[in-house]
Order: structure tokens, then C-alpha cells, then sequence
């Protein structure tokens, strides 16, 4: 059938479009009829119905993102066309951008011009535009915002302004955040609609009639530019019951010949109106919308529209007997259009749509950990790909150079696996390894624009322009090339445009004999230590019986936005041993102390017990443990009977403790200490796969938590979520704090929702929140705030009152029956049970400071420098090689993060003739976090890059697709404060002004408030 499906569209193409000049002019959008004037027309008086042909299609999940294309998505497309085509009345949207562009590269020169005039005609609308539709829980802003930009760019190379969607479409995620309505509203969307709510949360809505509301992405800080229209749609994503058409369905089809036996128009029309009028009951307009599709449906699209052109003409047909209601072909966009016209007021909603129940029992919040290792991966290689777009665009590479190739190669790697099955862990394990897959093939390809950018820069400072070598295993203490090396250059990339200190640590090889020299670019000897790896690592099966015994720890300085290279000798003359094992002794406290922190460990168990900040004179009691909940089994049929499986969290009780006090006989080392000038370290074995290294390095405010954790074990027949759990003297009272999507924090109450009575049925996963960076309680007797940053998305909460929680790891038995169909039991290399490492940063600061400490940390967390190895040159160790450069004359100020730089096509105009970049700078400080820090910052960003300056600078929407200037978003009635005057800027800033031709003082000069992103597109000339 598939074969018949697809050459279906070729006819239809030849004999409808044949004749028709599709070479017109419109191409450029001059003859575009797109936007809210090509919306079919309504019925005033009546109750609309805003039918809307979808297909929701997942960039993979059961099957892999190209096992969907081929046997699914392809064939949607191809249907889909030609009915467009032959009738204009029909439309349809289409949404995933990683799917519809490779269909569209596909197609032929006639087809293109063919799809080309139907978005023209508003008839195929692109709704979110983004590469996928992402995850809300497990995201970062920053992978957000580039996901979305990769498909608005695809979309206005090949669409121009009707390509551009105005609509938000999250219909699938499991929660949502409001980060991710601030930044659709940053977008320049007009409204956003989604699936899936708390269904305690819906029946109020419906029963108050607010399924519809205004969301404040950000009230306290950006105020009403990050406000949107937002809706529940009525039946999640599918049609009302009983009116499914694809071929997949069971419903029957509309029968309206009066010859045959089966004809059921009548009641069809009946059961229809009395959808619609049960639906009214929950909306506040005239205006209903219908969705008329589902997963991978319209393969055979005909099905679908010839039975939605019966309900349409036999539904309008009735308003000559008194009906009210009027049914038309539409879409999101055009809804949204009509409802805003109706000119109603609307509530308001400032806080998130997390966690997410479906039923009771049933918390969707297992999710936020699931899969840690693809998480903690996807957020390594975020980092990398920003560091590939920053050197290519200070490098000023070509197209010569095959960059723009291999950074689009990570990019869309990147783009799928923000997907809500991708990086939520919550798709097949053959579909998490085709993930990771392409990432890892995205990374390899970013090597090559590194490596390219990187040797260009030296040669231009002076320095040897080497080969760069990667060790991507570095996190389990593995690397051939420092291993084996005698002498080795180390070169780490600052991504971040203002300096820094990183500590460095390699696996070397190490005798009786042998010591190490570290020395900076200055010709000067460095310090460094060399301390044993831990026994844990050595049980980790993807080492591949690597022999690395130690590790090489040294301090790097970092410049800002630039690189530092030191040299590595490996010197047989002197010999200096490694750091020394040393056992815990009962009745002596260990303390772990630098310039800012101290913590102490009982001499006995080797137990964290206190914890002092020695530079804000802050001291409290903490302990650290590990506990494990089971997970209940059951057959899901009824809520009492729910399992927890790759969505869902459900405990069968309490979690079962594992603290370093227990008596475990099979363990020959329970607890050891190290301890250094740089570097101090306790070892903790809890369990045989259970250990962790609390660590502490010089001259820094805040201490690492490194855990291993498994292969949990399933010996009982009982899947386990082990959970990293922080006890605190501070009392809390039920309140703490988490991010979204590692931006602003939203405050969290034991037990409590915002919006509704909460009928807690499960009151441990009812209390976990998604914690993309960090959480954090605060006692407000004492001032004083326990924060925890953490390197990859989780989940966390804070159960008992002075008490953090967050879940590390999960292995399951059962499924949860939401669609994956198999259990979450992760397998590593050896076919045990997957071995998870991560760290958690954690910091205790008054909370008056509390704020300068984790946003600089959690910047730094979310994009560390990138590290490669090169052989040493003579020319290195030459009197005239500088082996350190920066990217910029002048340090961003303390609260400015340089968010995106990248060569990039023009969105707006580009009076340059070089290729114009796209710039992102942001405020990361919220409103009153900081005296100082949460003051607007200003930069002048003329003369800020070293290798070009800028000579004109065009402001666009976040997105990057539109002027910002050219931003014209509906208006909506709902009470919140005016005393927010919209930003002015001019839509083109240069150095020299046009308008009057003298110089303007400052005219690059960007201010910059809490919590703002500001998107430029730049036009260069290279430095003098």
C-alpha cells in the first residue's frame, strides 16, 4: 500500500498544478496571502469549530527518528499534499522541522514550489518550528532556544516570513515549564497550546472555565514581554470519541449515501454536536478547536479528509434547521487569531504545570531521572557545540573549511535529542543507543571545526598551530594520549567571555621513578599532585581494563573566551609520590579545609557531619547518605495497581536507607582520605556499587559530591531509584526552591499546588520537582541557604524539613504501560546492570550572598572548557610563543553571559558583505538576587571581539528569525501591571549613525536587564 500511497501525489500533482506559474514571484513572499487573513472565514452568532488536520510525530521513541521517516512520515507528507492542493478550503499543520526538512530536501524542484505556494496560502502551516517537540523537565534554556533556532532557520531560508510560526504546540510533554512559556513569548508567539495537565488540575479548569489563561513566563522579572496566551486543548491531541479516520482507527467511518444499509450521518452528526456543546461548556468564546489527528496519522490522508468534508458540509447543514454551530477547516494560529478578537478576560497563572498527574497514583516525575548517563551526556555535548560555534565564528572559518557541515551535524544531533522520548529517557533502549549515536557522531564531527578554528587562532597569535586530540573518557579516568605521552601540551577553550580557574585532571602513568612537570604559558612551574584514582572507578566495565593508576591535578588559569596551554613532562630525574591513602582512625575527625570551606567526616565511619563556611562564617551540622525506594509492581490497569516504570515514579514505601554506619562485611574498604595542597578527597563505599568521593579543591567555595552508582542490584526481584539525600540542621518548613530549565527558580511547597487543593495520592513522587541545575532550601530564622547544583537534569524535592533529596539513578522490572513496552533496566558493556557517575556541587551561603554564588557556579557547571592534547612543537617552548590568547579585549561584566556566537545567515538586512554572525548576550541574575549583581549591566560590543569588529547590529527576536522591531504580537485582556513600558530600540544600530551621518556616542552600547536575553544579528569587518 505504501508504494500506491506515494506515487498517488505525482498524478495528482500533473493533472491539478500543471499550467500554473509556480516560479511567480510569490517565491519571495510578495504574493504571500499567509497570516491571520488567510484564515478561513467564521460565522458570527454561532459556535465555531476550529477543525485541525495534525499528525503528532515523534523524533523517535518505539523505533529510531530514521525508522519513523521511512516507514512513517514520508508517506504523511506525501498524502497530505495533494489534498491541500485540490481543495483550498483544506489545511493542515505540520511541526517537527528534523522530519519535514529532510522530506523537503528530498523533493524535486516542482514539489518544492508546489509546498511552497501552499505555505504562501496559509494552507500548510509550521507550527513550534523547532527541530523537535522538546522535553520541559529535562532541558536547558540554552539547548532550547538553539533546537527551535535550527528549525526557524530552516523554515525562513525556505519560506520566508510565512514559514515563521506564531503558535507554541507542547501537546505530548509530561509537564510544563514556564521558562519554556517565557521563552515562546520571547519568540514572538501569540499563543501556546498544550495536552497535558494534573487531571485535578483540568476538572477545576473545566469546571471554572478557565482552560485558558495567560501565563506569566516571567512576572518578576520581564514582566509582560513574556506573557502568552496559553490553552488546554480538550481531548490531549486526538479527536473527540468516536471521530478517528486514519486507517490505523477502529471508529466508524461517516456514511451519508441513503442507498446503502450502514448509513449512520444522523447519529455521527449527533454524537458530534453533542461533543461540542459538552466542550462549550468548558471555554469562554464562541470559538471551540478540534484536533483531527494523533501520532503518525495522515498516511493516507484522503481517509481523513474525505470523511471531515462530510462532518463539516452534514454538521453546517443542520444550521438551516435552528443548529448554532459552524465547523471549518483551521489551525492553531487562526483559532488563537478569533479568539483574541472575541476580546475576552482571562486569569492569570504564574507558577509551572509540574509535577504532572494523569490519574492518582500515576505522577509522571520518574522521568526527570530516567536514562542519567544519556542526560549527563546531552549536557556535555550542549557545552561542546556551543564551544564549535564560538571558534568558528572567532576563527572567522570558511565554507572551504566544511564547518558549517560538521557544526550542523551536532546541531541536529543536539536538535533530536531534546525531544520528549530523547533525553526524558523515556524511549526504547535501542532508540536511547541511536541517540547517543548521534551525538557521538556530532561530537566527532565538531573535532574537526575545533581543530580547524583552533589552529587558525594560533597560528594568527604565534603559536604553533598543532593537531588537537580529545579524550572523551576523562569523567572514568581514561586517556591513551596522556598515558602513553612522555611530554604532552594541554589546551583548554574558555566558552565563558570572562576568566576563571579550573582544575585539571589526567590519568597518567606512573612508577617508582617517575614525576610530572606542569608548566603555564609563562615558561613558570605550576603546582600539581598526583593522587590515586579510586577503587570505583576500576569497576567501571567501560574502561576497558584500562592500567591508569593516577591522576595528574594541577590549577589552569582561564581566559576569557580564549585558550591556555600548558605543558605536561614526564621527568625521570625526580621523583615526588603520589598523595597517600590514609584510613579513617575512631575518635579523630577527618576536616577537609581550603581558603573558603570546611567540612569534617567522622573518624569512625567516615560520615559527612559538618559543614562550615569559613569565609561567611557559616557553620551547620549536615550528614550525606544514600537511600533506594522499590518500585511498585503492578499490572496498571487500575490506579491502585500503577508500576513505576520510565515516566512514572511510584514507591512502594519508604526509601530504604544506606548510610556509611551500616555493617556490610563483604566491604574491605569502607572509607579513606587524601590530602593535598590542591586537593583533598574522602572515599566512601556505602555498597559493593554504591561509593562515592566527596572532593575538596584550593580555592574553591564549594564542595564536590562524586557518586557511582551501580549496577543496582535486581537479585530480589525488586527494581530500585537510589536517591542522594542531604540532612541539614536548617529547618525549611516544607519550602525550597528549584529551577527551570537552569534559569529562573520557582518556589516549591510540601504538598501544595498554586492552582488547585492538591489530593495528594502518592506523597513522596507528588513532591518531586524536575531540578535541571539546581535546589536549594532556606532557613529564615538563621538567613542562611544549603544550595546543591547538579551536572545533569533530575529529580529532587525535600521531603523532611532540613532535608534535599534528588534521585540519581533508577532500574525498573516493570513497565508502566505509557507507550515505551518495556521496562527501564539499563545494561552496561557488560551486560550487568548500566553504572551511573555524576557530581552534585554543593555550597552553604548566607542567603543575602546566596545567589552571586550558585548563578556563577551554575554558568560554569552548564559550560566548563573545553579540553585537547597536542604534542609540543619547538616553537612552543620558543621564547616568542604566547601559548594563550583571548577572544575578547575586555571581560563581560560579573552577570553577562555571552549565550550564543555563531556564523549565521541573515534574518534581517545584511548591509555587509561579509556573512553576518548572530549574538546572544544575557542577564543571568533575577531581580533582587544580588545588590549589585541584579543591577542592568551594560556592554559595548563594537570593539569586544578581538579577531572582528562590528559594524552594525540588527536586534531580533530570541528565535533569530525576525526583526525585533517588526514584532507585532496580539494583545490580551488580563490584570497585570503597567508600569512595564516596552524596551525601545532602533531595528539597526551602527557604529557610524545613517540618520544624521555623525558619530553617535556609544551606539553598540547594549544594556541589559535580570533575566533578559538580547538576540543581534552582526555584521563584521576583521580586526586591524
Amino acid at each position: 500500500m505504501a508504494s500506491v500511497v506515494r506515487f498517488f501525489p505525482l498524478l495528482c500533482w500533473f493533472l491539478i498544478v500543471s499550467g500554473k506559474n509556480l516560479r511567480s514571484k510569490f517565491d519571495d513572499g510578495d504574493d504571500a496571502t499567509c497570516g491571520y487573513q488567510s484564515c478561513n472565514p467564521v460565522k458570527d452568532g454561532m459556535i465555531n469549530v476550529h477543525i485541525v488536520p495534525h499528525t503528532h510525530d515523534d523524533v523517535g521513541w518505539i523505533i529510531t527518528v530514521d525508522q519513523y521517516y521511512y516507514e512513517r512520515v514520508q508517506y504523511i507528507l506525501d498524502s497530505v499534499i495533494p489534498e491541500l492542493v485540490n481543495d483550498p478550503s483544506k489545511r493542515f499543520i505540520y511541526v517537527e522541522i528534523a522530519f519535514f526538512s529532510r522530506w523537503y530536501r528530498e523533493q524535486n524542484d516542482f514539489m518544492r514550489h508546489t509546498v511552497k505556494r501552499l505555505v504562501s496560502e496559509g494552507r500548510l502551516e509550521f507550527i513550534l518550528g523547532g527541530w523537535c517537540m522538546n522535553d520541559e523537565a529535562s532541558t536547558h534554556y540554552n539547548a532550547i532556544i538553539d533546537q527551535h533556532t535550527l528549525g526557524f532557520e530552516f523554515l525562513r531560508q525556505n519560506f520566508g516570513k510565512c514559514g515563521k510560526p506564531r503558535v507554541g504546540w507542547q501537546i505530548d510533554p509530561f509537564g510544563h515549564s514556564r521558562e519554556q512559556a517565557s521563552i515562546f513569548a520571547q519568540f514572538g508567539f501569540d499563543s501556546l497550546f498544550f495536552g497535558r495537565l494534573d487531571y485535578q488540575d483540568k476538572d477545576l479548569r473545566q469546571n471554572r472555565t478557565t482552560m485558558e489563561m495567560i501565563w506569566r513566563g516571567s512576572p518578576d522579572n520581564l514582566g509582560t514581554q513574556s506573557d502568552l496566551f496559553t490553552g488546554v486543548l480538550p481531548n490531549g491531541y486526538s479527536p473527540p470519541g468516536g471521530f478517528c479516520f486514519d486507517i490505523f482507527c477502529g471508529d466508524s467511518p461517516i456514511v451519508d449515501d441513503t442507498r446503502l444499509h450502514d448509513v449512520n450521518v444522523k447519529q455521527k452528526v449527533d454524537d458530534f454536536l453533542k461533543a461540542m456543546a459538552d466542550q462549550a461548556k468548558h471555554y469562554s468564546t464562541n470559538h471551540l478547536i478540534t484536533t483531527m489527528g494523533s501520532d503518525f496519522e495522515y498516511q493516507a490522508a484522503h481517509n481523513w479528509y474525505l470523511n471531515l468534508d462530510k462532518l463539516i458540509k452534514h454538521v453546517n447543514a443542520r444550521q438551516s434547521s435552528g443548529s448554532k454551530v459552524n465547523l471549518i477547516y483551521s489551525t492553531p494560529s487562526c483559532y488563537t487569531y478569533h479568539v483574541n478578537k472575541a476580546g475576552k478576560t482571562y486569569t492569570t497563572k504564574e507558577d509551572d504545570f509540574f509535577p504532572y498527574a494523569s490519574r492518582a497514583h500515576t505522577f509522571w516525575t520518574g522521568y526527570f531521572t530516567s536514562r542519567a548517563a544519556l542526560k549527563g551526556y546531552v549536557r556535555r555535548t550542549n557545552n561542546f557545540l556551543q564551544v564549535i560555534k564560538q571558534l568558528d565564528a572567532l576563527a572567522i572559518l570558511e565554507d572551504t573549511d566544511n564547518s558549517t557541515f560538521n557544526i550542523n551535524v551536532l546541531a541536529e544531533a543536539m536538535g533530536v535529542a531534546q525531544h520528549h522520548d530523547a533525553v526524558s529517557g523515556t524511549e526504547k533502549q535501542v532508540v536511547a543507543y541511536d541517540y547517543a549515536e548521534r551525538l557521538a557522531n556530532g561530537v566527532n564531527e565538531g573535532q574537526k571545526v575545533y581543530n580547524d578554528a583552533v589552529k587558525k587562532l594560533m597560528a594568527l597569535n604565534g603559536d604553533a598551530a598543532v593537531e588537537q586530540n580529545f579524550c572523551t573518557l576523562l569523567n572514568i579516568s581514561v586517556c591513551d594520549f596522556t598515558q602513553t605521552q612522555k611530554v604532552f601540551m594541554v589546551t583548554l577553550y574558555n566558552p565563558i567571555a570572562r576568566t576563571g580557574r579550573e582544575i585539571v585532571r589526567l590519568p597518567v602513568s606512573k612508577d617508582q621513578t617517575v614525576s610530572f612537570k606542569v608548566t603555564g604559558p609563562d615558561g613558570k612551574g605550576v603546582e600539581s599532585e598526583l593522587i590515586p584514582v579510586t577503587p570505583d572507578t576500576f569497576r567501571i566495565p567501560e574502561r576497558y581494563n584500562n592500567t591508569a593508576k593516577f591522576e595528574l591535578v594541577f590549577p589552569v588559569d582561564l581566559v576569557p573566551l580564549g585558550y591556555t596551554t600548558y605543558t605536561v613532562t614526564r621527568n625521570t630525574a625526580v621523583q615526588k609520590p603520589a598523595l597517600e591513602k590514609k584510613p579513617f582512625q575512631p575518635g579523630a575527625d577527618v576536616v577537609l579545609k581550603n581558603e573558603y570551606i570546611s567540612v569534617a567526616f567522622d573518624g569512625k565511619t567516615g560520615a559527612l557531619k559538618n559543614m562550615t563556611n569559613l569565609e561567611k562564617k557559616v557553620s551547620m551540622d549536615i550528614t550525606q547518605s544514600f537511600s533506594f525506594y522499590n518500585g511498585v509492581k503492578g499490572n496498571n490497569s487500575q490506579p491502585e495497581f500503577q508500576a513505576s516504570g520510565a515516566y512514572i515514579f511510584r514507591p512502594n514505601g519508604t526509601s530504604v536507607p544506606i548510610t556509611m554506619d551500616n555493617s556490610y562485611p563483604k566491604l574491605t574498604t569502607k572509607a579513606y582520605f587524601v590530602q593535598g595542597e590542591l586537593v583533598q578527597e574522602v572515599y566512601q563505599q556505602f555498597l559493593p556499587w554504591l561509593t562515592q568521593t566527596v572532593k575538596l579543591y584550593s580555592q574553591q567555595r564549594f564542595v564536590q559530591f562524586q557518586w557511582t552508582v551501580g549496577p543496582i542490584p535486581i537479585d530480589d526481584n525488586l527494581g530500585k531509584e537510589v536517591v542522594s539525600v542531604f540532612k541539614t540542621s536548617l529547618s525549611n518548613k516544607g519550602t525550597f526552591y528549584t529551577d527551570a530549565n537552569g534559569r529562573e527558580v520557582l518556589k516549591r511547597q510540601l504538598n501544595h499546588r498554586e492552582t488547585w487543593p492538591l489530593n495528594n495520592t502518592e506523597p513522596v513522587a507528588g513532591n518531586f520537582y524536575p531540578v535541571n541545575s539546581r535546589i536549594y532550601i532556606q532557613d529564615e530564622a538563621k538567613k542562611v541557604q544549603f544550595t546543591v547544583l547538579t551536572d545533569r537534569s533530575e529529580g529532587g524535592s525535600s521531603l523532611r524539613d532540613g532535608e534535599v533529596e534528588l534521585m540519581v539513578h533508577r532500574r525498573l522490572l516493570n513497565d508502566d504501560s505509557l507507550g515505551v513496552g518495556e521496562p527501564l533496566n539499563e545494561t552496561g558493556s557488560d551486560g550487568k546492570g548500566l553504572i551511573v557517575r555524576g557530581i552534585h556541587y554543593v555550597m552553604l551561603e548566607p542567603m543575602a550572598s546566596a545567589a552571586a554564588g550558585h548563578r556563577d557556579l551554575g554558568e560554569r557547571l552548564f559550560m566548563p572548557p573545553a579540553l585537547s592534547l597536542s604534542q609540543p612543537t619547538d616553537r612552543q617552548s620558543h621564547l616568542g610563543a604566547k601559548n594563550t590568547w583571548s577572544g575578547v579585549r575586555e571581560a563581560l561584566p560579573d552577570n553577562v553571559h555571552l549565550l550564543t556566537l555563531q556564523q549565521y545567515p541573515s534574518a534581517g538586512p545584511a548591509p555587509s558583505e561579509t556573512q553576518p554572525f548572530l549574538l546572544r548576550l544575557e542577564h543571568f541574575y533575577e531581580k533582587g538576587e544580588d545588590p549589585v549583581l541584579s543591577q542592568p549591566a551594560t556592554v559595548n560590543i563594537q570593539k569586544l571581539f578581538t579577531t572582528f569588529d562590528i559594524t552594525a547590529a540588527t536586534e531580533l527576536t530570541l528565535g533569530g528569525d525576525m526583526v525585533l522591531s517588526d514584532m507585532n504580537k496580539l494583545k490580551w485582556n488580563y490584570p497585570h501591571d503597567d508600569d512595564e513600558p516596552p524596551r525601545k530600540t532602533d531595528p539597526i544600530l551602527r557604529f557610524e549613525s545613517e540618520k544624521s551621518g555623525k558619530s553617535v556616542s556609544d551606539p553598540l552600547s547594549i544594556t541589559l536587564n535580570p533575566m533578559e536575553i538580547r538576540t543581534f544579528q552582526i555584521t563584521i569587518q576583521p580586526a586591524a
